[in-house]
Parts: structure tokens; sequence; C-alpha cells
């Protein structure tokens, strides 16, 4: 089992940049694809990007293409979101999960609050 703690949220005007991070602890950290989900208030959890086990690959839902990054670092044991050009519509609790593949975590941090104002 892997442990998985994110950081990084925050307020931010439309425009801005944030970058979330992902501690993770536990089972190794490699053996993992990881993912960040997001969930707006009165909405279900929703897939925003995920990145293969080596970090070679990474996939991102159409909303956020050109404007966001995941990457990962096997040696910190961490995943990192950067966002940029942020939306009003980007507002949501964004969570870290780790699982066998993309698209598919079995494992979920508590959650960072990214809000962004208009």
């Amino acid at each position: 089992q892997v442990q998985l703690v994110e950081s990084g949220g925050g307020l931010v005007q439309a425009g801005g940049s944030l970058r979330l991070s992902c501690a993770a602890s536990g089972r190794a950290f490699s053996a993992y694809a990881m993912n960040w989900y997001r969930q707006a208030p009165g909405n279900e959890r929703k897939f925003v990007a995920g990145i293969t086990r080596s970090g070679v690959n990474t996939l991102y839902t159409n909303s956020v293409k050109g404007r966001f990054t995941i990457s990962r670092d096997n040696a910190k044991n961490a995943v990192y979101l950067q966002m940029n050009s942020l939306k009003p519509e980007d507002t949501a609790i964004y969570y870290c999960g780790a699982g066998e593949r993309v698209g598919a975590p079995g494992s979920w941090g508590q959650g960072t609050q990214v809000t962004v104002s208009s």
C-alpha cells in the first residue's frame, strides 16, 4: 500500500499558475502509475492527468492540454502537476492517485483545494 499527501493548492487569479506536489511513502513508488484527478462542488471526481511508471508517457484530459504538465521524480517519491493559465473552471479539490495503470488509481491522497478567481 502507498500513502499519498498532496500540497501546493491555494487561491490564484485567472491566468496565474500553481504547482501541486504529491509525496508518496510505503511501497515502491516506481511501481505505480500516477494520476491527478479533481472534484468540483456537486460534481464527480474526474481524471485530469496521468503518467506511467517510468514517466515516459503522459495523458491529459482535453480541457487542460497545453496548460497543465504532469511529471514525476522516482528518486524523490513525488509526482507534480504544473498548472498554468488557470481558469475559474479549474477550481476544485485536486487528488493524487496511485495505481497499476494510468486512469485506474486504487490509492488516494486527502486532496488539496485549488481556487481560481476571475
